[in-house]
């Protein structure tokens, strides 16, 4: 990025687009220093491998302005001071933002949009998710070392199914198993197959499993949220930095490293936390591990659909 600086702002040009940043040295880690200049240098740097990811996805920002220790709030709707060349879709009632270029990603950062939430569904057919997700989260009691064990459960499960499944980690307590799909499912079948999964789960292991999201049901055990899986709901995307005390990054992993933590139940929480300059690491040791997610192509067993209730 080139540019020049006109008072507090700096203008940069990004792939031919005139970029205003502002208050890069805002702090918005305060235990690491961690800055908006920094934020933004992040995430230019892993664009070529979370672009994809983004590309025609309702995007929901998520801005944390005075940093992670202060007030937060959600825009669906694309802000009308947004750039001339920020593309939007319309789903819902609601135009939403779409990330589908440098320039729109940088633009987003300078908002402090640290953490990156999309819909399951592009634009092309929001009807029919590209993926479903499972969301484990470790209640009162469990933590980390818990979730690689009901991971490693689905994914037996699921190989039985002859369908192969992605891991990240959540970049705060918990694991996101991805099941590519991009076969056409609805999200009405694929919503009731991630449930009967989760069930089919608990039912296997009710000591440390939970498929019911009342907070009641959950301590002592791993929660497996399936009800992400709906066209209106957003889930962190794949190499998001999370608003926790430190820039921890939502981090695909091998299931050789799951297996290699889950082995190591005293150091899984370390081996499985990565921060900025990790991710960067990896991605030039790895790629992006979490391509599969765009590209493999799998169709769900025939089941029997048992409709349930969207909540909103």
């Amino acid at each position: 990025m080139r540019g020049y600086s006109k008072q507090r702002d700096k203008y940069v040009s990004v792939q031919g687009r005139l970029v205003k940043l502002t208050n890069l040295s805002k702090i918005l880690f305060p235990e690491t220093g961690f800055t908006k200049r920094e934020l933004i240098r992040y995430y230019q740097q892993v664009a070529p491998v979370v672009l994809p990811h983004l590309k025609d996805r309702p995007f929901t920002l998520k801005r944390y302005p005075n940093g992670v220790l202060g007030q937060r709030f959600y825009e669906k709707q694309c802000p009308h001071h947004r750039e001339k060349w920020v593309r939007t879709a319309w789903f819902g009632g609601t135009n939403y933002c779409l990330l589908n270029d440098l320039p729109t990603l940088i633009w987003a950062a300078n908002l402090a949009s640290i953490e990156l939430h999309t819909t399951l569904a592009t634009i092309v057919d929001m009807n029919s998710p590209n993926m479903l997700v499972l969301d484990l989260d470790p209640g009162d009691g469990v933590g980390i070392d818990a979730c690689l064990e009901v991971a490693i459960l689905a994914r037996a499960s699921l190989s039985r199914m002859r369908l192969e499944a992605l891991a990240k980690t959540s970049g705060q307590k918990g694991l996101h198993l991805y099941l590519p799909l991009n076969s056409g499912v609805s999200f009405e079948t694929g919503r009731e197959f991630a449930r009967k999964l989760a069930e089919d789960l608990e039912l296997t292991r009710p000591d440390l499993i939970t498929s019911k999201m009342p907070k009641k049901y959950r301590a002592g055990k791993v929660y497996i949220d399936w009800h992400q899986n709906v066209d209106f709901k957003t889930t962190v995307t794949v190499y998001s930095l999370r608003a926790n005390n430190r820039p921890t990054v939502s981090t695909p992993v091998t299931w050789a490293e799951i297996e290699h933590a889950h082995r190591s139940p005293g150091r899984a929480r370390e081996l499985l936390t990565f921060e900025t300059p990790d991710v960067i690491r990896r991605i030039g040791k790895y790629g992006d591990l979490f391509s599969p997610v765009l590209t493999l192509v799998q169709k769900l067993p025939e089941m029997t659909v048992r409709k349930t209730r969207v909540a909103a």
